[in-house]
């Protein structure tokens, strides 16, 4: 008996495991406490404002009234999404998100990459310096001082450069409310602002390549464009494919203040996307319910881009972001 009863006294080899692994978990818990500190406002600001209101994707699926509540308004089930569906809009709202998206991934994501391999071959650290700090300046720009920039120097009435194409070529042209310079205006302005800031991650890992590649190549009589062609873009590839992925969850995402801005009665054909179409139904018109169903429709498609593009990287021998 005294042999059995110690026998059922003594720890299986799975429970210690589990005991030595949460014992090794408390101790690395204690050991880094204030960079677990030092996490708790980021993981506060996402569970308060990411995951928290989650629970209104609810209204998508109700005839929301804001007498009833949340949890006494009418289900109504998929009526919200048959009815945006069949909308006419709905054609269009794809047609200028999309081709605003495309733009953004033709244009917009391969500049950062070729600004930052010409800032990579500067051997000069205070003008490499002072041309990374004049490009980073726009960023901190408000959207509405660029939008007002813009305006300042399109506009027919006394625009700069309008002035210009009038002085030199007598036509003045409507930047502002031509359908057809809209998305040239929306590219050209996202590059301005952001391109400088969308470096930093591409120089970040431009500056762990081992030089010694760099050397040895020199010394088989590689050309500049040859390191970069066969050793810089290889050794940033992960980080482009991975930001790539991530970008084509944002695909979607237009900027809702931008387009907001620089959107009008002349060109709302081409300017009307997601996020102000949203915002219209929404907010200015108080259809909670429908936009709602909008809105969760734009970010279901963001998550089938990111999960698609990911399996798409690593069928191609990439690594992913899962």
């Amino acid at each position: 008996m005294n042999k059995v009863s110690k026998a059922k006294q003594l720890p299986s080899p799975l429970s210690a495991a589990k005991t030595k692994k949460a014992s090794s978990l408390l101790t690395r818990m204690i050991k880094d406490k204030y960079l677990l500190l030092l996490l708790l406002p980021g993981l506060a600001y996402f569970i308060i404002f990411k995951y928290v209101p989650m629970w209104g994707v609810l209204l998508a699926f109700q005839n929301y009234s804001p007498f009833l509540g949340v949890f006494h308004s009418e289900w109504v089930g998929l009526d919200n999404f048959k009815q945006f569906f069949n909308d006419p809009i709905f054609m269009r709202l794809v047609k200028n998100t999309l081709l605003l998206g495309l733009y953004d991934i033709v244009f917009f994501f391969p500049t950062p990459i070729l600004l930052a391999l010409l800032l990579n071959e500067l051997r000069h650290a205070f003008f490499k310096r002072f041309i990374q700090t004049i490009i980073y300046i726009p960023h901190f720009i408000s959207m509405v001082i660029v939008a007002s920039i813009s305006f300042l120097l399109l506009t027919t009435e006394g625009g700069v450069i309008n002035e210009l194409l009038n002085n030199m070529f007598g036509v003045k042209i409507d930047f502002l409310t031509s359908e057809n310079w809209f998305r040239p205006l929306i590219v050209t302005q996202s590059l301005w602002k952001e391109v400088g800031w969308g470096t930093i991650i591409f120089l970040a890992a431009l500056a762990g390549v081992e030089q010694e590649q760099y050397e040895a190549a020199t010394v088989d009589g590689a050309s500049r464009l040859r390191q970069v062609w066969h050793i810089t873009l290889p050794a940033i590839r992960s980080t482009i494919i991975i930001l790539l992925i991530l970008r084509m969850g944002n695909f979607l995402d237009r900027g809702f203040e931008q387009v907001l801005l620089m959107s009008n009665a002349l060109n709302r054909s081409v300017a009307e996307v997601f996020d102000t179409y949203v915002y219209t139904i929404g907010i200015t018109q108080g259809a909670f319910s429908y936009s709602t169903a909008v809105g969760l429709f734009k970010a279901v498609v963001g998550i089938i881009l990111v999960f698609g593009s990911n399996f798409l990287a690593k069928r191609a021998g990439h690594s992913g972001i899962l």
